[in-house]
This record gives C-alpha cells, sequence and structure tokens, in this order.
C-alpha cells in the first residue's frame, strides 16, 4: 500500500507493455492456466487504465483513498474495501501486479482456483481491518495526531504481503529479499524493514496490517477442521454463473454432435426431420446420418419392400455393441 497525496502521482508511460510481455510469457509455460490470478491482474489493471466505456463505473481515485479517520467516522466502506485495488501510477502497479503473478500463480496452482480464489476474498478485509485497527490504536495509546490515522493509501501489497507469509509459511528454505538472504518463513519480515528503510513513502502500517492478516488465516486455517464456507460461496457462484450455459447444453443448442446421441426403444412420436429409427434395431438416429450407427444397416433399406430385421433380429445386444465399438471407436 502506497501512502500519497489526495490525487494520484506522477503517471508515466511504458511500463504496462512490459507487465503484458511478463504474464503472457510466464502463462505460455504453463501447462494449466491459473484464472484467478489473471482475473486478479487484470481487475486491477482496467481500473487503472479507466477504459471510456467503464468511466461511469469506475470511482476515481479521490473517492477511495484508504483513511482510516474517514473510514471510521462515515462508515464508508467504499474505501475499506475498493483502495486495495487502485494504484498511484504505473510503476506502483508494474511491481504489485508483478509480484502478484508471481506468488498467485504459485499459490493458484497448489491450492486450486476456488480455495485461492476464497483465500484472496478473506485477506483483503482481513488485510485492510487490521491496518484500521492498527492505525485506530496509535492514536488511542500513543499520539491523537497520529500520521498513520489520517494518511492516504492505496494499493494491493497489503494482500501481497498476506499472500507471502502464506506462501513461505513451511518453507524451510533460504530466499533473497533485496539481495540479503533470509529465512523463507521470515522474508515478509525483512521486506517489510527493507522498503520502509529504502521507500520511507510507502504505508508501514498497510504492510505490517497485510503480513498480520496472513499469519492470522494461517491460525483460522490451522485451529478450523471444518470445510472453509468461503469456498461453497465461490463454488456456487461458479455453479450460478454456469447455469445459463448448463440450461443451453441441456435444450440441444450447443449439442452438434453426430455420433452417441441415439436410443434404443422408446418412443417414436419425435421429429423425423432431426432423427430417424433403424427399422433392423430400433436405434434413434441424427437426421444427418445415412447408416445406423448402431448396427451399420443403410436408412433407405428400411422403407424398401426387404426388411433386414429377420437378418438381425437374433443378434446379441452385446454383439450390437461390440459392432459399434470397432465402428466408431468406442463411441
Amino acid at each position: 500500500m502506497d501512502r500519497g497525496r489526495r490525487r494520484g502521482g506522477s503517471v508515466s508511460r511504458g511500463m504496462l507493455p512490459l507487465l503484458a510481455l511478463h504474464a503472457v510469457a510466464e502463462y505460455s509455460r504453463l501447462d494449466r492456466k491459473p484464472p484467478v490470478t489473471a482475473g486478479l491482474v487484470a481487475a486491477n489493471t482496467i481500473i487503472y487504465l479507466r477504459p471510456n466505456f467503464l468511466d461511469q463505473i469506475i470511482p476515481y481515485i479521490d473517492e477511495v483513498w484508504f483513511n482510516p479517520h474517514i473510514i471510521v467516522k462515515y462508515k464508508d466502506l467504499k474505501r475499506f474495501f475498493l483502495s486495495a485495488f487502485y494504484h498511484i501510477n504505473e510503476s506502483h502497479l508494474v511491481y504489485n501486479m508483478l509480484s502478484l503473478l508471481w506468488k498467485g500463480i504459485q499459490l493458484e496452482r497448489s491450492m486450486g482456483s476456488a480455495k485461492f480464489a476464497s483465500m484472496v476474498a478473506a485477506l483483503v478485509p482481513m488485510s485492510q481491518g487490521i491496518t484500521l485497527l492498527l492505525a485506530k490504536f496509535l492514536v488511542l495509546f500513543f499520539d491523537y495526531d497520529s500520521p498513520y490515522y489520517k494518511e492516504y493509501g492505496v494499493g494491493f501489497s497489503g494482500v501481497l504481503f498476506a499472500m507471502k507469509v502464506i506462501l513461505n509459511a513451511q518453507s524451510g528454505d533460504y530466499t533473497y529479499v533485496h539481495g540479503l538472504m533470509v529465512p523463507a518463513r521470515y522474508a515478509a519480515w525483512a521486506e517489510l524493514i527493507l522498503i520502509q528503510m529504502f521507500v520511507p513513502s510507502v504505508s508501514f502500517i498497510g504492510h505490517l496490517g497485510g503480513i498480520l492478516a496472513g499469519l492470522v488465516y494461517l491460525h483460522l486455517k490451522g485451529s478450523y477442521s471444518g470445510s472453509n464456507p468461503l469456498i461453497k460461496i465461490v463454488r456456487s457462484f461458479i455453479s450460478a454463473v454456469s447455469l445459463p450455459l448448463k440450461f443451453l447444453w441441456g435444450s440441444g443448442w450447443f449439442q452438434r454432435r453426430v455420433y452417441g446421441q441415439g436410443a434404443v426403444g422408446g418412443r417414436s412420436d419425435r421429429n423425423t426431420s432431426d432423427v430417424w429409427r433403424c427399422q433392423a434395431c430400433t436405434y434413434d438416429n441424427p437426421g444427418i446420418l445415412n447408416v445406423c450407427e448402431m448396427c451399420g444397416t443403410d436408412r433407405f433399406e428400411n422403407s424398401s419392400l426387404h426388411s433386414p430385421r429377420s437378418e438381425i433380429q437374433d443378434i446379441p445386444l452385446e454383439e450390437l455393441r461390440r459392432r459399434r465399438v470397432e465402428r466408431f471407436g468406442g463411441l
């Protein structure tokens, strides 16, 4: 999370293509593409770019700065939730999104998309809430005019610090943090201190809130043995979104397969322009076929005076199935 003035800093041009190239390179080498990570990167980038057709929908950064004083005084939930997805300039956005790509791809591939999405949905309010509590705590117990309580900040870095804690929680390896080798499980704390030393304009309590959110998430996950309700919500949402597609599929809009849609026996009062029944084995075939999918009988032989039923009526059902497997490769 970056601190700033009421209005965004200087806007550079030219770093977004770097982000796009890096994202394409990362995803091209993966056999399974993590959709939630891609969606998060796209959402943050779209909010920063503010395309014309979304200009009336996306709030301006002045409306969503994370300011503890304003959030508490006016109960401004818009600032509380949306400030994490805004960035001051391109360098701020690109740095955070490159970090999100690296952490998100690893976590989503190891956890699965539903669990990863539920984790992010939990970490955003947790990191924002802990940051708010820290700012309020400093005001109540130390200094009412604490700058942390009235500072303005935006950015996804609080969530990224939480993800870093979760990613390295069980790691026994060492990693480099800005040139220093540290134990991986303490990398987030080392990065917190080093970033604050070299870039004092960033929000210290915003990053600290992210680290604490990651620790709280790990503690709650370890102490809770039941199923994660957020995962159920995410899966229910995915199911609800896919209902129209399932309905259209079931109604036949997308079913254009040539093989495997017939049935043996049953009713014969169906649209003969789409389906024709083989008089030999009573299998319902798609109208575009001229040969029975089940037994291989010619469609137009059924209407001739010579009926082939007598020739195959004694063929066992298993034999018919075998013929079909040989003819269509197991369909």
